[in-house]
């Protein structure tokens, strides 16, 4: 497997701390958010948009990083989209693979991506990049270019309350935790994936609803198909 990426960002620190609170409180969320596009319009469509870009790109298939209890993955098979969900959380990865037997599940984390050089058709991270610090964007974003094949779509969502701001948390479903949430702008993360070699394609905010705290942001990016950013 050919393997250019650099050497950084180390599996500890953050990534232990994500990895052990979801898979303290993975049975309560999944209960909780079975299917949490199911009464969000706005995601669905933008999900089906994103298939419609990544499907001719088959066989490459696309990565849902932080693909949690499965349902976003689920979702792109029905599209007509292959799709694999990677999760640092092996209680994650357990309950999507009961809930979605004919889909492949496996841990890992998008700072370090186990997966060969431009061998994806596209990736999805909805409300996953939230737990990863700003010292380690760059990082990710760059395994994003690594892995996408040229022409590969990546689709970000994350909460977008206007600033730049840090929760943490050390409680959640009645679980001691120790759990780091990274609030940003639209604009920061464009700027980071420009810099990592992706090519800004469009940036959604929508308005916080019902019990929602904050605006959602969506980003859609692109790795060139030639030239410096290829």
């Amino acid at each position: 497997m050919t393997d250019s990426r650099t050497a950084s960002a180390p599996a500890d620190g953050f990534l232990r701390t994500t990895r052990t609170s979801y898979d303290a409180f993975a049975k309560e969320y999944t209960a909780r958010h079975p299917d949490g596009l199911a009464d969000h319009a706005l995601e669905r469509g933008l999900l089906a948009a994103f298939a419609e870009l990544v499907r001719p790109s088959a066989p490459a298939p696309v990565a849902d990083l932080g693909s949690g209890p499965g349902h976003v993955a689920a979702r792109l098979h029905d599209l007509g989209v292959p799709v694999f969900g990677v999760d640092l959380s092996p209680g994650m990865v357990a309950l999507a693979r009961e809930a979605h037997p004919h889909l492949r599940f496996h841990v890992g984390s998008m700072t370090s991506l186990d997966l060969p050089d431009a061998s994806l058709g596209g990736i999805l991270a909805l409300y996953s990049i939230i737990h990863v610090p700003d010292e380690h964007l760059p990082t990710a974003f760059a395994e994003f270019h690594r892995t996408l094949a040229p022409g590969g779509h990546v689709l970000l969502s994350f909460q977008s309350p206007g600033h730049h701001g840090h929760l943490h948390l050390d409680e959640r479903f009645g679980h001691e935790i120790d759990l780091d949430y990274y609030w940003r702008t639209p604009e920061t993360i464009s700027d980071h994936l420009t810099a990592a070699g992706l090519s800004l394609h469009s940036r959604i905010l929508r308005e916080p609803q019902e019990d929602e705290n904050y605006p959602r942001a969506f980003v859609l990016a692109r790795k060139p198909l030639s030239g410096s950013g290829s």
